[in-house]
């Protein structure tokens, strides 16, 4: 049976959320007089993304709800007990800087605008709909979707099969009609794949190793590659950069 719904995931497969979150970083440590304490910006965004991924796996483990995990990044970073208003406000001075540098990636629109006859298209992602909603709104592309689910208000979040079924469950399909398309090899790429979805993996910047994509995914490496799977729809292939 053919594709006939794709579902996407948003951060670093639609938004461009490494360089937003890098040139937002950027500029709220210098408004904030806190480059000093690095050697360099680069430091100090590795150790916030490391900091965020500790805490959003709080998060997801149920042991913090999201306002909480949000809180806790600022008082980790920092190395202060700060009081919940003081996390909240340094965290919307950084959320404001982050935003000004919001943007889609080049091939996001070109390949909604191929698909926007032949198929159906949702979100899926592992933050929350009041983050996503919003963003997709900036962005102008909110309206492409007929649906956007987030883990946070799932209560389950990818790569378990539960959160991709409830995908398919909002467009009233089966998985194996359901195209998955995200950034990461095993959350996004390996999580639909078991979860009986067609399972593509982009990796535009070609970081991961090929054994990272063992499991199911197909592999591309621009968006642009996407019609073309989709229309063979072909669980053996499409033509690909990666070689």
């Amino acid at each position: 049976m053919s594709i006939r719904a794709v579902v996407w995931d948003v951060d670093d497969t639609l938004f461009d959320y490494t360089e937003a979150d890098r040139k937002g970083m950027r500029a709220h440590l210098t408004a904030e007089g806190l480059l000093g304490g690095y050697g360099s910006v680069e430091q100090a965004i590795v150790h916030w993304r490391a900091i965020t991924d500790a805490q959003w796996a709080r998060f997801s483990a149920g042991e913090v709800d999201f306002q909480g995990q949000r809180r806790d990044r600022v008082r980790v970073f920092l190395g202060e007990e700060l009081s919940d208003a003081e996390a909240d406000a340094w965290f919307e001075r950084y959320i404001a800087h982050y935003e000004t540098a919001w943007a889609l990636f080049p091939d996001v629109l070109p390949v909604l605008d191929a698909l926007a006859a032949s198929h159906r298209h949702a979100v899926l992602s592992n933050s929350s709909i009041h983050v996503q909603d919003r963003k997709l709104r900036v962005l102008g592309v909110h309206h492409r979707f007929e649906a956007i689910l987030c883990a946070a208000e799932l209560g389950v979040s990818k790569p378990d099969a539960g959160a991709f079924h409830a995908a398919c469950t909002a467009l009233e399909l089966a998985p194996h009609q359901v195209a998955y398309v995200g950034d990461h090899p095993e959350i996004d790429g390996r999580g639909a794949a078991e979860a009986g979805l067609l399972s593509v993996w982009i990796d535009r910047d070609g970081v991961y190793t090929s054994a990272d994509a063992s499991g199911g995914p197909h592999r591309i490496a621009s968006l642009a590659e996407l019609p073309a799977l989709l229309g063979a729809d072909t669980r053996f292939g499409a033509p690909s950069t990666f070689r």
